[in-house]
């Protein structure tokens, strides 16, 4: 026992002694780093390409766990993107770093080893290589924010509350789309620069103004400026997570204005209204909760300031992977114990504007807070299956809740909950000549439920 723990030592040391210089790489050496560190830990990591840049740059994605080449059941999937604003680095470089980190002290450190053995994190150090490559190091202005095009890609996604069906997708944007049709992802998180403040969806609303609208309707709750979720309870919980892990984050102080974040949290809509962006696009479309985190306030700091930068984040970017195990996942299978695709897992008061649904492997995911929940699966051909579940308090922090579903043949029709048009495409992806065909949906179901309620009142 001796011996065994004198080699871990001895590696976790040699590991460290090689660590990860600080400093900005470019993208020629960001991708032999990530191509390094495949060949030296082959075992824990597995390095792809999601597609290429507007000027063909590759948009590599390494993902680390016990079982990185495939997906495993009960294996919840996460992911953190870096750099989508090629001026906006810090991510860039903090993601880097964790690639580092988690690599260096697997089966050395008892967090690291419990998170890459419960999980498996993808992470995509770069979305917009070709914005980075052009960038001035400026904390303030915005050359290289955009890609080759000149585009936002922060604004370029399919939006669920306003039409945008004619805007062309980058090549970047339908990377990442692309991707979310190859995992199901349960939760993510999207990392900026500019602000201090971890930024919760939605980023957009429909700007209906009413009350109570989660319980009656699938739209946006508008309330005090914020536009609220079916999750918002999950969301604000996730965001506090990240801020007070965080050194300084949760303090709320703002960096350059008089603007105050309280907790060091915001729901997006509040503080800004942002139309075609990813984070509200992950949650709609792909069933994955995600976060945007503004981690610096100069956008292309100096490098001197990137080690402080990355012991303010390191302990929170390790808490807020472990989130991916809160509340309850399972399987639904049919009546001959097959898993079943495509079935729809709703918990009551959580009206999503596209239903959660099971995923090839029959999977679902649902993040939750501790508490009792109803939930409701539907699938074609089978009878409607209600259960009242309890989401423990205290439960193992690696481990959501496990409840899976057996389904019993109907001998008549299934009254099966109807996605609208633009939900239905497996594995969550849709079409670019169809991707705001949610908005049509998103409205009428709005118009149609506020005359109900005005013909009650």
């Amino acid at each position: 026992m001796f011996v065994f723990t004198l080699c871990l030592f001895l590696w976790s040391w040699l590991s460290s002694i090689h660590s990860l210089e600080f400093r900005y790489h470019n993208s020629v050496e960001m991708e032999q780093y990530l191509k390094d560190i495949n060949g030296k830990f082959p075992d824990i990591t597995h390095l792809h390409s999601i597609g290429q840049s507007v000027e063909g740059r590759e948009l590599w994605v390494l993902i680390l766990g016990q079982h990185p080449r495939e997906h495993r059941t009960g294996i919840p999937e996460f992911k953190y993107v870096g750099n989508m604003h090629g001026n906006e680095v810090v991510g860039r470089v903090l993601l880097l770093q964790l690639i580092d980190y988690l690599t260096s002290h697997y089966l050395s450190d008892p967090l690291v080893t419990r998170l890459l053995n419960s999980s498996r994190v993808h992470i995509l150090p770069s979305m917009n290589p070709d914005g980075f490559e052009s960038s001035a190091r400026d904390c303030m202005y915005t050359i290289g924010r955009y890609n080759k095009n000149g585009v936002d890609l922060n604004r370029n996604f399919p939006d669920a509350f306003e039409g945008n069906s004619e805007r062309e997708r980058e090549k970047e944007v339908r990377a990442v789309m692309d991707w979310l049709k190859t995992e199901s992802f349960v939760l993510s998180a999207n990392l900026h620069g500019g602000a201090v403040v971890a930024s919760y969806p939605y980023d957009n609303s429909n700007g209906v103004q009413h009350r109570n609208a989660i319980d009656f309707d699938s739209g946006s709750e508008l309330q005090g400026g914020h536009s609220i979720s079916p999750d918002d309870d999950v969301f604000v919980q996730l965001a506090k997570t990240y801020s007070y892990s965080h050194r300084d984050m949760h303090n709320g102080n703002s960096c350059y204005d008089s603007q105050d974040f309280t907790n060091g949290i915001t729901n997006g809509y509040h503080w800004y209204p942002l139309p075609g962006g990813m984070q509200d696009y992950n949650y709609v479309w792909a069933q994955c909760l995600e976060l945007t985190l503004e981690i610096s306030c100069c956008k292309f700091p100096p490098e001197a300031e990137l080690p402080g930068l990355w012991e303010a984040n390191k302990p929170a970017l390790l808490a807020y992977i472990q989130q991916v195990h809160l509340g309850v996942k399972g399987v639904v299978m049919d009546s001959y114990g097959k898993p079943v695709q495509n079935a729809v897992v709703e918990v009551a008061g959580r009206r999503n504007l596209c239903p959660f649904r099971t995923d090839r492997n029959g999977e679902y995911y649902r993040l939750l807070l501790p508490g009792n929940y109803t939930i409701t699966v539907t699938y074609p051909g089978h009878k409607t299956l209600t259960q009242t579940i309890q989401v423990p308090y205290g439960p193992d922090a690696f481990s959501a809740l496990t409840h899976n579903f057996f389904l019993q043949e109907s001998d008549y029709s299934s009254k099966a909950t109807q996605l609208p048009q633009s939900c239905t495409t497996p594995n969550l992806g849709i079409p670019e000549s169809d991707s705001a065909t949610l908005l049509p949906s998103v409205f009428t179901t709005l118009t149609l439920l506020l005359l109900q309620r005005l013909l009650l009142s």
